[in-house]
């Protein structure tokens, strides 16, 4: 594992895709926000299983709405544009 110290306005790119930046950092608690194309699954790490298990559910098809609004997981039926901040 690679472990980093970093201030809130800074970057770590994970390829050539992939951006995490540190957006804000209040106490023992940090904001993240993370940059990737659209095929590239963001789930927290606690839910990662849960969704996993559901990917494959019954209809073959991944998980249903009910299922993924009940872990809190939003779903969209249009195109959602990044919104990329940037430090100041």
């Amino acid at each position: 594992m690679l472990v980093l110290s970093r201030k809130a306005g800074d970057r770590i790119m994970i390829g050539d895709h992939i951006t995490v930046v540190v957006t804000k950092v209040s106490g023992n608690r940090i904001s993240l926000g993370i940059e990737a194309p659209p095929n590239v699954r963001i789930v927290r790490g606690e839910l990662a299983e849960i969704v996993r298990s559901f990917d494959d559910g019954p209809s073959g098809k991944g998980p249903s709405e009910d299922v993924t609004s009940s872990l809190g997981i939003p779903t969209f039926d249009f195109a959602v544009e990044p919104v990329v901040h940037r430090a100041r």
